[in-house]
């Protein structure tokens, strides 16, 4: 079922299929939920619950972003992951479903660090694609302003073109290089909820200390052809307190799970059922 759901005055889309456990799933930036469709599909005796984050997909941007906090960029509007994090509880409460099991990617896994945050009590278990908990380096904030400079001049298509062909893997180019292709054409975000989601990406805290925290089943997968998140990176999470099932995608790169989905589902079925179901 596809609906619609507000959200501090915004109006937000998701799908909501299957029966059993729910679980939550947070796709990247600037994809939308059917980046997440493979995986989803291949589990069953699951509820998978998947939104398009506020400026993705079939979600408005709404106008209550705080414009001020990137300093490099003082005027640029900034999408918080707490206003993306009370978004998906808003979700929750809106499909009555008190507690899920969360799985993300990227900007979807800074997201699940500030629900733990937020609300422990409503997770069950946490799974990390492709995401770290440290926060953005200086050089890397440089590089966000950026891109925030050519969006606000040339608009996106230069910028998420680089990101298709950059992001995937080489060995998703050499062997599958329609992938690129299909995630371009999910790219649809405006430049303006571009601009907000570069600096909110900026802005993320540290979460390294909410790492020591995380009393729940943690699992990690990493893309060893990522070149935005290293498994050094993610190997962080081995740390936490729940316990962390790590795996290794040598062959993926940022877009592990639409990349090689049947690898990722069978990881993820693997995981549920030995930490959750």
């Amino acid at each position: 079922m596809n609906g619609f759901f507000e959200s501090d005055g915004a109006k937000l889309g998701y799908r909501d299929s299957g029966a059993g456990v729910p679980v939550v799933f947070l796709h990247p930036t600037p994809l939308d939920r059917d980046y997440w469709r493979p995986v989803a599909d291949d589990l069953v005796g699951l509820r998978a619950i998947v939104p398009d984050l506020r400026g993705h997909g079939l979600s408005e941007l709404g106008n209550i972003m705080p414009v001020g906090g990137f300093a490099r960029v003082p005027d640029a509007p900034v999408l918080t992951m707490a206003q993306l994090a009370k978004d998906v509880f808003a979700l929750l409460d809106f499909l009555e479903v008190p507690q899920a099991v969360f799985v993300g990617c990227s900007i979807g896994g800074y997201v699940l660090l500030e629900l733990w945050r937020q609300a422990p009590q409503r997770v069950r278990a946490l799974a990390f694609v492709c995401s770290k908990p440290q926060p953005d380096t200086e050089a890397n904030q440089g590089r966000r302003a950026a891109t925030i400079a050519t969006l606000r001049k040339d608009g996106t298509g230069n910028i998420f073109d680089g990101m298709a062909q950059s992001l995937t893997g080489a060995t998703t180019h050499q062997h599958h290089p329609e992938i690129a292709n299909q995630l371009r054409a999910r790219m649809t975000v405006t430049a303006e909820a571009a601009v907000a989601v570069q600096a909110g990406l900026a802005m993320r805290p540290d979460s390294l200390p909410t790492v020591a925290t995380i009393n729940v089943p943690v699992l990690a997968i990493a893309g060893g052809e990522d070149p935005g998140v290293t498994p050094a990176e993610m190997g962080v999470f081995r740390s936490v307190p729940g316990g962390c099932t790590f795996q290794l995608l040598p062959n993926a790169g940022h877009f592990a799970a639409y990349e090689r989905p049947q690898e990722v589902a069978t990881l993820m079925a693997d995981w549920l059922r030995r930490a959750v179901v």
